[in-house]
């Protein structure tokens, strides 16, 4: 048997993370890694535990979910974050994509999807809710988003903004204050959410896209 799946549950309400512990560890792929009560301590967990999926509300004390899986996906470019939250709208939906997570689902999702979304997003799959997804397709076609853009979090385009300056994953290890091999994490995902061959076919994307100044 493979091994399970960590999930790290990170919810205000202590109802909400205990009906989520008790659904999930009915699954035999799955198991509770952790549960956190709020921003700092969702940060500090995922930090610690490493857990293959984070399950995240966005509005939560201290340090909100967004800004949480901002801290999460700057420390472990591979983290997988789902969005677990009562909010579908536009200012949590955006800004949480934009953060780095995988997924956005409603708190009405069926136990069973959810399970689902769970595999997905440790297999590196995103899963949006379907209003979550109508309202993101609206926006791309209106021009708000670029739809290519768009899958890259905040960190993964400053990293696209200096390939396309010819620096090194050494170099912009150093300006970002990251390790090399997070750099390296990045780029590789860079590459694979924009289907490019390599840094030069991303350089040439970041110039198109008039994320520098010089074409």
């Amino acid at each position: 048997m493979s091994e399970k799946i960590r999930v790290l549950i990170c919810d205000d309400h202590e109802v909400v993370r205990q009906g989520l512990t008790t659904f999930l560890e009915l699954q035999e792929d799955i198991e509770i890694a952790g549960q956190a009560s709020d921003g700092v301590d969702a940060v500090a967990k995922a930090a610690a535990i490493g857990p293959d999926v984070i399950l995240m509300d966005v509005v939560m004390p201290k340090v909100d979910g967004i800004e949480a899986i901002r801290r999460i996906v700057a420390a472990d470019a591979a983290a997988k974050v789902i969005v677990l939250t009562s909010f579908a709208e536009d200012d949590k939906i955006f800004p949480a994509i934009r953060a780095g997570a995988i997924g956005y689902l409603m708190k009405d999702v069926s136990p069973q999807d959810l399970a689902r979304a769970i595999r997905m997003a440790r297999d590196g799959e995103p899963l949006l809710h379907p209003d979550v997804a109508r309202r993101l397709m609206t926006e791309l076609s209106s021009g708000g988003v670029n739809p290519e853009l768009a899958r890259l979090t905040e960190r993964e385009t400053e990293v696209l903004r200096l390939i396309a300056q010819g620096r090194a994953n050494k170099e912009i290890a150093r300006d970002l204050v990251l390790s090399e091999k997070t750099v390296k994490t990045h780029v590789s995902n860079i590459l694979q959410k924009l289907h490019l061959a390599d840094r030069t076919q991303a350089a040439l994307f970041a110039v198109r896209q008039h994320l520098v100044d010089n074409a």
